[in-house]
């Protein structure tokens, strides 16, 4: 989840928060890749989750990256809830979860350089403690009472608001995890047909990297159990966005959408002021009930627009946002698969070529069936299988014409990293589907056995 936005005036003009977005544009030279995962912690003897404070704890997990690893605090109501150093931050999730919102880089071998480095020093800490984290779409044992609520505003304000407007918004909250990647637009033009490649492939990004089958103890029924709970979270902040794929889409159309989305709140100095449910729209107009006669500034904007939730999104950049959390290699794999479709002129061309026939029934049924089934996936005459084939040859094209080698020379581009997903699309199984052949076979239904053999 994102941390307080700040650098912004008053909203004068209507304009502005079109402006605030298309300010994001970039040459291609100045594109970056932003790779953000999140893990979940858990006692090594119990297998239980971890609290926010105690000698085993979410806490102590942060004080010792702080003291041990050189990062920089960040502090909330007097607690540590994050941390921040060279572009990077650490933070949690509501139910304690712990992301990395990487830097924006260059390369897929900086941001895979990076995973690792984080992944090292979280181990050095949790090693020490007696902590795992492991990398899942959902948590596999866990009940919603055994999940603490780490102590932000937001997430307080959050989880009431949730048990309001839909089904599985507390689920989502603290028991489900995710990787993505955040990319560049150069034009709004760039940005519109990136949007449109990037709502459309979702579904292939969630059957690929699915790896969450297991529920409360048992198999769910799914192959991304995160992505069916995203269904039934909040229809006004969530989906498929159809609007991107008609006429007239730009900034100004996006504005339009988000200013329709309900308010979670506004941060005044340090304080999470409640106003969910209430419009921006009257915000704009100093009819906020939550600050009667106060207009908002591009900051309480910048911060709105971190509370809608569709499968992408934007902000200055653009979030892929459909694919579950998941083993190292694939947290690599997934900022691969979206710059090879995305930062080459030719593959993005591609990637629309593919797509821009679907209408929305077909891309929403293409949603759902990634989530159930997985590489399984059949609509109409489309494929999932042969579809994800497609895609990850036109990604692997991609970065080849990128051509951007590693350190050393050694790699003469980026394709190495697609090699997980190669291999998924050879034996037709995602990490899902290896997790349900070991449950039924050598687990022999013990799921605890999960840890041990899938923690980092």
């Amino acid at each position: 989840m994102s941390i307080p936005q700040s650098g912004g005036g008053p909203i004068e003009r209507y304009e502005q928060m079109a402006e605030y977005l298309e300010a994001g544009c970039k040459p291609e030279q100045d594109w970056r890749i932003g790779t953000e995962h999140e893990k979940f912690g858990y006692c090594k003897d119990s297998l239980k989750p971890l609290p926010y404070d105690g000698p085993r704890s979410i806490r102590a997990v942060l004080e010792g990256l702080r003291d041990r690893h050189g990062w920089d605090p960040v502090e909330e109501g007097g607690k540590l809830i994050g941390l921040s150093k060279g572009g990077a931050n650490v933070s949690l999730e509501p139910g304690g979860a712990l992301e990395l919102s990487g830097a924006p880089l260059e390369t897929i071998h900086q941001t895979c350089d990076e995973v690792n480095d984080h992944l090292r020093e979280v181990k050095d800490i949790a090693d020490e403690i007696g902590v795992g984290f492991i990398g899942l779409g959902a948590a596999p044992l866990w009940m919603h009472d055994e999940m603490p609520l780490m102590p932000k505003g937001r997430y307080k304000l959050m989880d009431s608001y949730m048990q309001k407007v839909g089904t599985m918004g507390t689920t989502m909250m603290r028991r489900t995890c995710t990787v993505q990647v955040n990319l560049d637009f150069g034009s709004e033009a760039d940005m519109v047909k990136k949007f449109r490649v990037a709502l459309a492939l979702q579904p292939v990004a969630t059957a690929l990297f699915a790896n969450s089958p297991f529920f409360e103890g048992a198999p769910n029924g799914m192959k991304s159990f995160r992505s069916r709970v995203w269904r039934d979270l909040d229809s006004d902040r969530t989906g498929m966005l159809p609007f991107v794929f008609e006429e007239g889409m730009g900034f100004e159309r996006y504005v339009d959408y988000a200013l329709d989305v309900p308010m979670y709140f506004v941060y005044r100095d340090g304080v999470y002021i409640d106003a969910l449910g209430q419009s921006f729209r009257d915000f704009l107009k100093g009819e906020l009930p939550a600050l009667p006669g106060e207009k908002p500034t591009l900051s309480d904007w910048a911060d709105h627009l971190t509370t809608i939730f569709p499968e992408a999104r934007i902000k200055k950049f653009m979030e892929m946002r459909g694919a579950d959390g998941g083993p190292w290699r694939r947290l690599c794999a997934l900022p691969a698969f979206w710059v090879g479709l995305m930062y080459d002129a030719g593959a993005l061309d591609a990637a629309w070529d593919l797509v821009k026939g679907w209408d929305a029934p077909t891309r929403e049924a293409l949603r759902v069936a990634a989530a159930d089934q997985g590489l399984q996936a059949r609509v109409e005459d489309i494929d999932m299988h042969a579809l994800a084939r497609e895609a990850v040859e036109i990604s692997e094209a991609g970065l080849k014409a990128r051509a951007r080698p590693g350190s050393g020379g050694l790699e003469p581009d980026e394709t190495h990293f697609l090699s997980t997903l190669k291999e998924s699309l050879d034996s037709g199984q995602v990490p899902a589907d290896e997790l349900l052949e070991k449950y039924h076979g050598e687990w022999q239904g013990d799921l605890s056995r999960i840890y041990a053999e899938y923690s980092y």
